[in-house]
């Protein structure tokens, strides 16, 4: 390491069970030379995920279970970075969670003050980003969407929250121009180069293909019944309950269904690149602002407030 001794502890959100979030302190694994200490500065609360395990409605699955450090968009810097981490006292990094808490569960472990993680897993990022550098991973889930080979543009995302709005911008940055619903007249605003409408305004059945991020597990029959012949429905969401649809229509379309699944390393370069370039814009998606210390009151903004498309959380002075 860079320092003569690693970090210690950290101060963290914990979700000791389902609608419960504490704010502890938490001794932290010791570094390797494959390891970076990370101050955090920022961290966003996903509305998806996180969501989820907060509500205790998140599908089980390997390491599931409380209690748990969530978040998976930090940002901060490196205070200590081991010889074959690849990475610089200094640098400013992007960390999509950590495991670096003992007996308590990492899902996704980055809502915290400090951080021990692989040098591999934090990306370096320009430090003018400031707050906006905890988009990165929705930024890269928006662009797993289409990265798969084949894969086209969504001519139609359904939901315009921060999701919707960076799948459309991606969209448009490749030079189409989507159509987003939005239902919600408190989010039908702040459309970025793409029309955003009512989907009941709305009366096209030719979309060759369809981005569902709305996570509601009821509109497959809609969706398909808005295809073109041969088109595609890609579900992009997180849905807790099992989806339905009926088959005649599907049929009789030949409607193609594909999950997107979580990104990859390679998406999250791709939309540092985009970012850094000008292409795509990550302005005025962060509404909403907390310190840790009021993290419950924070979760349940970010998670009921129909206003609010992305909290954050704001540990500067938790160190």
């Amino acid at each position: 390491m860079t320092t003569a001794e690693s970090p210690l502890n950290s101060t963290a959100v914990v979700l000791q069970e389902p609608h419960r979030v504490v704010l502890s302190q938490l001794a932290l694994t010791p570094a390797t030379v494959e390891d970076v200490v990370v101050d955090v500065h920022y961290s966003g609360i996903s509305t998806g995920t996180e969501k989820l395990l907060w509500s205790g409605r998140m599908p089980q699955f390997p390491g599931m279970g409380y209690p748990l450090v969530p978040g998976y968009e930090s940002v901060g810097s490196v205070i200590a970075a081991g010889s074959a981490s690849g990475l610089h006292v200094g640098d400013t990094v992007f960390v999509p969670g950590a495991k670096c808490y003992g007996e308590v569960r990492g899902l996704f472990g980055g809502a915290a003050s400090r951080l021990v993680v692989p040098g591999g897993r934090a990306m370096a990022i320009d430090p003018l980003l400031g707050e906006q550098g905890v988009l990165f991973a929705l930024a890269a889930t928006a662009y797993h969407v289409t990265a798969t080979p084949g894969a086209v543009q969504p001519d139609l995302v359904v939901g315009h929250g921060v999701l919707g709005r960076m799948i459309a911008r991606i969209a448009v940055a490749m030079g189409h121009k989507p159509v987003v619903w939005e239902t919600d007249p408190q989010r039908r605003g702040g459309a970025d180069g793409y029309a955003l409408i009512d989907p009941a305004a709305d009366d096209r059945r030719d979309y060759r293909s369809i981005c569902d991020v709305s996570g509601a597990p009821d509109l497959l029959d809609t969706l398909v019944g808005r295809l073109a012949p041969g088109g595609e429905v890609v579900l992009a969401g997180f849905y807790d309950t099992p989806l339905h649809f009926n088959f005649a229509p599907a049929f009789m379309r030949e409607a193609r269904l594909r999950i997107a699944a979580q990104w990859q390393p390679s998406d999250l370069v791709a939309v540092r690149d985009l970012v850094a370039t000008g292409r795509l814009s990550l302005d005025g998606l962060i509404t909403h602002r907390s310190a840790p210390q009021h993290a419950e009151d924070a979760y349940r903004t970010a998670f009921g407030d129909p206003a609010c498309l992305k909290m954050v959380l704001d540990w500067r002075h938790c160190q």
